[in-house]
Formats: C-alpha cells, structure tokens, sequence
C-alpha cells in the first residue's frame, strides 16, 4: 500500500494574528452538536462524496498501517512511553499513517497522517475522550470540559461559552497586563532565574486572577502553585502504567500525590462556597461558572461540576501556556536572528510602552515565532480518544472500546509534511505558506467540537507576554543550562531552565 500525495486542506490552519481588531471570538469546533455524523467512505479519512451523474466519487486512498516495533511481553511499549517518549512517537509517521501502539498488554493505534488525524477529531461522538490519559486525568479534573464525554460535553460547552465570549476579552487581557508587567519589571539584569518557574508562576497569577475576584481566591494561589506540578506528574506516571495496579500500592509517591489531590480539593472547594454566597457576576471566571445555566433546562452546575470545570481551566490556563513560554525563550536564546525581528517588530508596535489588547492585531511576527514554538513543542504533546462503536479508520477496522491516540509532537516533526522540521522557521507560518500544511499536522489547540476552549485566551496571553519581555530584555542561557525534555510529565515542558536577563535598548529600524 502507498502513502496518498497530500491533498490541498479544505482549510488552513488559523495562522494570523491570535486577536483581531474586534475581539477574539472563540470557535467552538465544527462538528454539529446535534444529527447524524457523516458517513465515511470505506478507508478514506476524507469526506465521503456521493457519486453523481455529472461526476464521479474520487478514488478512495490508501493508507499504511504498521506496527510500532520494540513492544515488550506484558510491558508492551510502556517503557518506551517512559524513558524515551518523543522519540518513540516521532519515529512512526514515516513508518507508517496508522500504527499499532501497545500500553502494556492492551492494543492503541496512533494516527499519524495528517488526514486520519482530522477524520477523527471531527467525529468525536464516534472517537470520545477517553483512553489512559483521559481515564487517569479524570483524577484531576473529574469530569469537567476536557474530559468529560461527548453528551456531557455538549451541555458543559453551552454553558461556559459565555465566559469565554470576545466582549470579556479586553477585560482579561488588562489583568494579563499588569501581571505581566510586574513580574518582567521586576526581573534583574544579571542575575539568572529558572525561566520555567518562573512563566508557570505568571501564567498561574493570570489564570488565578480571571478565576477568582476575592481574597479567598488570592490565598488560593500559592496552594495551588505548590500542589500542580506533583499532580501533573503523577497524572502522567498513572498513564503509562503498563498493568494499572502501581498507583494502589501504598508508596511514598502515591500517598504524597493523594494528600496533593486531597489539598488542592480543600482549597478550591473553599473558593466556590464563597462565590454561592456572593451569588453575583464579579467579572470573574468562577462566578460565571457558579451563575451559569443550561439554555435548554435552566439547570446550573452543581459544587462538584464546578470543582471539575475549575481545576479543568486552571491546568489549561497554567501548565500549557507557562511551558509554551519557557520553550520559546529557549529558542529565542539559541537563534538571535529571529530574536532581533521580533524586537523590531515590538519595538515599532509598541514604541517603548507596554503592550495591550489593541496592539495584538499588530504583532504579527510575535505570534508566528509562538506558533512554531508550538509546533516543535506542542504542551499536549500525546492525546487519546476512545471509540463508541465499531468504526474504521484509515482502512483499519476498529471495534468498539478501542484506543486512539495521536500526537501534536509526531506530526509537528513529520519531514512529510514540515520541510527540515527541527529548524526553528516562524516564517513556516506566513499565509503563503501556512496554506500548504494540511490542517491535521497542526493541532496544538485539537479541532472539531473539542477544540480548546480557551485557544483565544491563550494566544492573547501568549503573544502580550513574549512582547512584553521581548521589549526589554535578552534572555541568555545560565551556566550551560538546557531544557530536560526527557522528563516525562502530562505536558511538554522544558523543566528546569535557567536563564540571565540582559536589559536591551530599542532598535532603531522597523520590523522585518
């Protein structure tokens, strides 16, 4: 079987600017929430196309199925999940469309052509969540938005749609900027810091701010700095488990994370019971959630809902955008030729001034240095779904309860479809360009109705802070230090990084 030519996507990639001039309004994905899902033609990730008399159904591709070498008995390929994971998971796109992965004695497939990826994103009644991430998640975030099931999803996504709406964006974004604007103000030439640390601790303090209004919400902060990064390990550990009885023995890792998980409950459950006694709209996420009805039944969320929808928005608000941040220092560190585009481009845009929600449009460049620092390193570098019914995918027969997997970090890495991808190129993501990348090799944010809710959210962040460092200072790597990315972890982070900020002076030519 051969490998098809890669097809012209219906459409590309979102690659502009992350906020327009009227305010990012959030997509909630394309799949209709309500009849039936299209029916697809035998093997083709494709739509189906009805044959007509005027025209012809277009010859169905094949796709190539392998099988990941290296599985262990009994451990499958849980070993390689743990101590080599990226590698692992790139190697199979040029092996294959669709590979067959074993998690300890239990068969996945991972799709890795762009187009299985998207055939699947977009039927997610047939391809659920579910799966050994999203089954050892549900520790954390229960069964809120990112995990939940599709009927519970549908519901879940009506109601905090409104949170989310373009009207509360420059809201947002003014609390983003003075929490940026005190940590980078308060940096000092010279002395190194662990960039890591750091843009988790900002991105925190953001997300903390949207979601909670009251001084309840601010002791909330610190205790939910220190509980995050044991838990999001732990998550991880839990996954790729190869026999899923590790986590039940009584070790020091396993009571430590139940005490975390039990902490971090304590606290959020605290800032809920405040926001029932306020009973008001306050501007924040938490009282959004708290007041939030169901269109269709008027029925709210009970405390247990918005635990999950808590922790839920607080881990997408944190973990993702704070490694996204601590990579592209990295990579800014390592090509100073992009480093000075970018600070040219902030440099005319913001002429020395802090950056705000009017000058998104306008940072251009800003965003495509961040979207190839996605692309390389995506925070949800390895996501499962599960299917609901006997189904085919990429000419494979599956049946019902089967495992899907695909990989942001493997089909970013694809050289079928990323031209020398290990070199750091934004200019990979001008229009021109973008136009050619099949919109399933780049899915940092998913697609379909689960789509990231809070994408809009992140890219405003995203963009506001790397202006905001980009326009004073040069970050530079302290004493050798390099990311560790072969600390698996449920997202891609660098670990520790230090880094010296070096206070820079404007340029004195436009941006490139």
């Amino acid at each position: 079987m051969t490998v098809p030519e890669p097809r012209p996507p219906a459409e590309s990639p979102r690659q502009g600017c992350p906020v327009t001039s009227a305010g990012p309004e959030l997509s909630v994905g394309t799949e209709s929430s309500a009849g039936p899902e299209p029916v697809p033609a035998a093997g083709s990730p494709g739509e189906a196309c009805p044959v007509t008399s005027a025209r012809r159904a277009p010859a169905t591709p094949s796709y190539r199925f392998v099988v990941a070498p290296g599985a262990l008995p009994v451990l499958g390929h849980a070993v390689h999940l743990w101590r080599r994971p990226l590698e692992f998971l790139a190697a199979l796109p040029p092996r294959g469309d669709l590979a067959e992965v074993r998690l300890g004695p239990r068969k996945a497939y991972l799709a890795c052509h762009p187009d299985v990826v998207m055939w699947m994103l977009q039927r997610s009644r047939t391809f659920d969540k579910g799966g050994p991430l999203f089954e050892k998640a549900r520790l954390l975030v229960g069964n809120g938005l990112v995990a939940s099931e599709w009927e519970d999803h549908r519901v879940q996504r009506r109601m905090l749609q409104p949170a989310f709406h373009h009207s509360r964006m420059p809201g947002y974004v003014a609390l983003m900027a003075e929490e940026i604007d005190e940590v980078v103000g308060a940096w000092r030439e010279g002395e190194p810091f662990d960039v890591s640390d750091a843009m988790h601790a900002l991105t925190l303090r953001i997300t903390a701010r949207t979601m909670f209004a009251t001084t309840v919400g601010e002791r909330a902060v610190p205790e939910v700095a220190y509980c995050m990064p044991v838990i999001m390990r732990g998550v991880y550990k839990r996954m790729v488990a190869p026999l899923g009885w590790q986590e039940r023995i009584p070790t020091p890792g396993n009571r430590r994370f139940e005490r975390v998980r039990a902490r971090m409950h304590a606290v959020i459950a605290e800032t809920i019971e405040d926001a029932r006694r306020a009973g008001t709209d306050r501007g924040d996420l938490l009282s959004i959630l708290v007041n939030a009805r169901d269109e269709r039944t008027g029925e709210g969320l009970s405390d247990a809902e918005v635990y999950d929808q808590v922790m839920t928005l607080l881990i997408g608000g944190t973990e993702t955008t704070g490694n996204t941040m601590a990579w592209v220092l990295h990579l800014l560190a390592r090509h100073p030729e992009i480093e000075e585009r970018l600070h040219a481009e902030v440099d005319e845009v913001l002429g020395g001034r802090p950056p705000s929600f009017d000058d998104l449009p306008r940072l251009d460049f800003t965003w495509r240095v961040l979207n190839e620092t996605l692309r390389m390193y995506p925070p949800a570098w390895l996501l499962t779904r599960v299917t609901t019914e006997e189904t085919e995918l990429a000419g494979r027969r599956l049946s019902a309860g089967t495992t899907v997997m695909y990989s942001p970090y493997a089909l970013g890495r694809n050289p079928a479809v990323f031209e020398d991808p290990d070199r750091f190129d934004p200019d990979r993501w001008l229009p021109e360009r973008a136009g050619h990348v099949p919109r399933g090799a780049m899915v940092p944010f998913s697609a379909g109705s689960r789509k990231c809710i809070g994408d809009g959210f992140g890219k405003a962040e995203t963009t506001l802070t790397l202006a905001a460092i980009a326009s004073r200072w040069r970050l530079r790597p302290a004493g050798g230090s390099k990311p560790q990315i072969a600390v698996p972890k449920a997202s891609l982070g660098t670990g520790r990084l230090l880094m010296t900020p070096v206070r820079r002076a404007r340029s004195r030519v436009g941006a490139l």
